[in-house]
């Protein structure tokens, strides 16, 4: 199983560009990362009239879609539960870390994200034993929790690191 590390905050708290800046450094270092979104709304990543589409309309319960630049699996619930997060990491193929964006509620380690323009909520952190550093665009109180700026990239990437315990990536190695 690859190693999970999530961004979670309320809406607007700057989880998906920290989340896209954090894939980017850890790749740029060398590590293979995967990343997985929790939507809480209805979403599509195929359109209306395309074969995929089509597909899903006429009933199957999973499309994969495969060319020589990409490849996709879509998956079609049908009124079943929603699958559990270990569930879809679970088809994840191999990697060094899987990045989570939202999931709120699950048990792996994760950076709160605050953004004084974000929507007001409670602060996460302190009924969430799973959070472990506070990353945002102002002062706030951490309750002790390591504090990064939002645009601290790679301090936030080496905190992730050293967190996991990822190992050295090859091409880390080859470029120092």
């Amino acid at each position: 199983m690859s190693k999970v590390f999530g961004v979670t905050g309320w809406k607007n708290s700057g989880k998906t560009t920290l989340t896209e800046r954090l894939i980017g450094e850890l790749t740029r270092r060398g590590y293979r990362v995967a990343s997985l979104k929790h939507a809480h709304h209805a979403f599509d990543i195929d359109r209306e009239g395309t074969d995929s589409w089509r597909h899903r309309a006429a009933g199957a319960s999973e499309v994969a879609i495969v060319s020589s630049g990409r490849w996709a699996l879509i998956g079609e619930l049908r009124g079943a539960p929603e699958p559990t997060m270990e569930e879809v990491l679970a088809k994840l193929g191999p990697c060094d870390v899987v990045i989570v964006e939202g999931y709120k509620r699950e048990s792996h380690p994760k950076i709160e994200c605050r953004r004084s323009g974000g929507r007001k909520g409670e602060p996460l952190a302190p009924s969430d034993p799973h959070i472990v550093a506070v990353a945002s665009d102002h002062e706030t109180d951490t309750a002790g929790l390591p504090h990064f700026g939002l645009d601290d990239i790679p301090a936030i990437a080496d905190f992730v690191v050293a967190r996991l315990a990822l190992p050295r990536s090859e091409r880390a190695e080859i470029d120092a």
